[in-house]
C-alpha cells in the first residue's frame, strides 16, 4: 500500500522538486524585501532617537516642528510594519505551498485547491506588502521635501536670498 503513495521513479521525484522550487524562488525574493523593511525601519529608528534626543533641547517652534516630525517618523514605522507583516504572512503562505506540492506527491491526492489558496496568499500579501512599502516610500520623501522647505527658508532669512520653491 505504501509503495502506490510514494514516487517511484527518479524522473517523478526529480520533477515534484523542480515543482516545489518555484514557491521556494519567490519566497527568496520576499526574504529581499523583508530585508530591505528592516533595514528603512533601522533608519526610522534611528531618526527617532536623535529628534527625540533634539526635542528635550527645543522650544518653542523648533519643538513644534520636531513633534510634527516624530509624528511623521511614526506613521512611516506604521506602515512598514504592516510591510513586514505582509510579507511575512506572504512567506508563510509560500512556504506552505511548498510543503503542500511535497505533501501533495507523497499522498497522492488532489491538493490543487490548496495549493492555489496557499500560492495565491503568498502573492496577494506580497503584492501588499510592495503597496504598503510604496506607502512608506511616499511618506519619506514628502518628510525629505518638508526638511528641504525648511532648510531652505532658514537659509533665505539668513543670507536674505530668494528662496527657490520648486522642489
Amino acid at each position: 500500500m505504501l509503495e502506490s503513495t510514494v514516487p517511484t521513479s527518479l524522473d517523478s521525484t526529480a520533477h515534484i522538486i523542480q515543482i516545489a522550487l518555484t514557491p521556494i524562488f519567490l519566497l527568496s525574493g520576499i526574504a529581499t524585501l523583508l530585508n530591505v523593511f528592516g533595514t528603512r525601519l533601522a533608519r526610522v529608528a534611528d531618526q527617532a532617537e536623535r529628534i527625540s534626543q533634539a526635542i528635550a533641547g527645543a522650544s518653542g517652534p523648533e519643538q513644534h516642528r520636531l513633534a510634527h516630525r516624530m509624528n511623521a517618523l511614526r506613521r512611516r514605522s506604521l506602515a512598514l510594519d504592516a510591510a513586514v507583516i505582509l510579507g511575512a504572512l506572504g512567506g508563510v503562505a509560500t512556504c506552505g505551498a511548498a510543503l503542500t506540492l511535497f505533501v501533495g506527491a507523497l499522498r497522492d491526492a488532489t491538493v490543487a485547491n490548496i495549493l492555489f489558496l496557499l500560492f495565491g496568499l503568498a502573492i496577494l500579501c506580497t503584492l501588499s506588502a510592495l503597496m504598503v512599502f510604496g506607502f512608506e516610500m511616499l511618506l519619506s520623501s514628502r518628510g525629505i521635501r518638508e526638511r528641504v522647505a525648511v532648510r531652505q527658508s532658514e537659509v533665505a532669512e539668513e543670507t536674505g536670498a530668494p528662496m527657490d520653491t520648486r522642489l
